[in-house]
């Protein structure tokens, strides 16, 4: 969300902003805020106003009554009963028009950073870098639930017997390796300096509004019937939710942690689900990090951090690219954004694995997350990024790493984690 400031003294910037990310049905929220944040600074200044003519003439009434002036007190008494009816029906409009000006503020997409390329959607999204070598072996690469399914290693028939579409059962050495994943990326960001941590896999509904856009929101979470609480569709929510309403200490800071959580999305909409194998799933588990950091600081981190993803895929010998995401496929929170792709030698093309993202002060804006330095108090910046999401990341380590005879080498940075193993071996 944006300084209602800033909104008032630069709204062709704001709007211009909007083009740029092809959002001009959203234009008219900007007269619109201003129309009415206008009309509620002008309540409470009138209201205001009126309490202190009401201290005033309360003053009278006890002068009149020692003059014996009952009658003229009466009418002085009556006056100001009057005034307090108009300031309780001030104070009632201008909660309303704070309401209503707050709802928009949250539409109103946040300034994307002047690197950000200009595009309608992510099919214009810009390569930027890649990582090894994308090779095609001469032998035909299997679809990764067929080669799950060669080491009895997935069974999705009976997770749609007790879930329905879109779960899975992981099993044996397939299970083992997708945790050796998750287990490997939690250490390789402990080894980097982040804290790790396991959050709450709920969170209330103010943090969801904190952490992202209503369309985003009803496009992935699960809400729990009849009560206040979330699904988290990644570990991000609850974690920077964690220090929602805080003051934090300058000398705390950076803070930059690494949790693990199972996720839960939707999945819904023109994506669908995938219905052989396990690249669009309503459940899954993630490895993420976040950071809270000075604004001066958050573009460094942000640098930082898509390498860390990087470095660990390629830990894997997946080759990997970075692609950054145009204006149009930025979310609304987001100043700037970057996909990291795995290369897929079956598909002979990338596709995503994770997403780093510095959002500026708009989460913390939203949630109450400060610092206090020399000038007062001031919101803090907040970043996250993916360091593995699987089963996505366990398709493209299977995919990368099978061999003619059917077998899948498993990585030695992942040997320690499956026992030593070094293969899984046709069954």
């Amino acid at each position: 969300m944006l300084d209602i400031k800033f909104v008032r003294e630069n709204p062709e910037v704001v709007k211009e902003n909007m083009r740029k990310k092809f959002q001009d049905s959203k234009l008219h929220l900007v007269d619109e805020v201003l129309e009415e944040d206008k009309e509620m600074r002008a309540c409470q200044l009138k209201g205001d106003d009126l309490k202190a003519k009401t201290k005033k003439i309360s003053k009278e009434i006890g002068a009149l009554m020692k003059q014996g002036k009952k009658e003229e007190a009466e009418q002085v008494k009556q006056e100001i009963a009057n005034i307090k009816n108009e300031i309780a029906s001030l104070g009632e409009k201008e909660n309303e028009l704070r309401e209503s000006v707050r709802s928009k503020m949250l539409q109103i997409p946040n300034i994307i950073d002047p690197s950000v390329p200009i595009g309608k959607d992510d099919s214009e999204n810009v390569e930027v870098e890649r990582f090894g070598e994308a090779v095609v072996p001469a032998y035909e690469i299997p679809h990764h639930a067929d080669i799950i399914k060669s080491v009895n290693g997935m069974d999705k028939e009976a997770a749609g017997r007790t879930s329905g579409e879109g779960f899975y059962y992981l099993l044996g050495d397939i299970a083992r390796l997708h945790e050796a994943m998750i287990s490997h990326a939690r250490d390789f960001m402990i080894e980097n300096g982040f804290t790790y941590a396991i959050p709450p896999f709920m969170i209330h509904g103010d943090v969801v509004e904190g952490v992202m856009s209503f369309p985003e929101m009803q496009a992935m979470m699960y809400k729990i019937e009849g009560e206040d609480l979330y699904l988290i569709g990644t570990s991000e929510h609850s974690m920077i939710g964690k220090f929602k309403g805080q003051i934090l200490k300058k000398e705390e800071l950076p803070i930059n942690m690494t949790s693990y959580s199972p996720c839960f999305r939707k999945e819904g909409g023109s994506h669908g689900l995938e219905e052989r194998g396990l690249y669009r799933v309503h459940q899954f588990e993630k490895q993420e990090m976040v950071v809270l950091c000075e604004p001066e600081d958050s573009m460094d981190w942000y640098e930082k951090m898509w390498k860390l993803t990087v470095e660990l895929f390629r830990s894997w010998d997946i080759p990997v690219r970075q692609l950054e995401c145009c204006s149009g496929d930025l979310a609304d929170l987001k100043v700037k954004s970057c996909d990291i792709e795995a290369w897929s030698p079956r598909q002979q093309k990338y596709f995503e694995v994770g997403s780093c993202s510095n959002l500026s002060d708009a989460q913390a804006r939203r949630l109450g997350i400060r610092t206090k330095g020399d000038k007062g108090t001031y919101f803090l910046h907040t970043l996250n990024n993916t360091v593995v999401a699987s089963p996505r990341g366990l398709i493209a380590l299977l995919e990368n790493n099978y061999q003619e005879d059917g077998t899948v080498l498993i990585p030695k940075a992942l040997q320690p984690y499956m026992g030593g193993k070094t293969v899984i071996g046709k069954k």
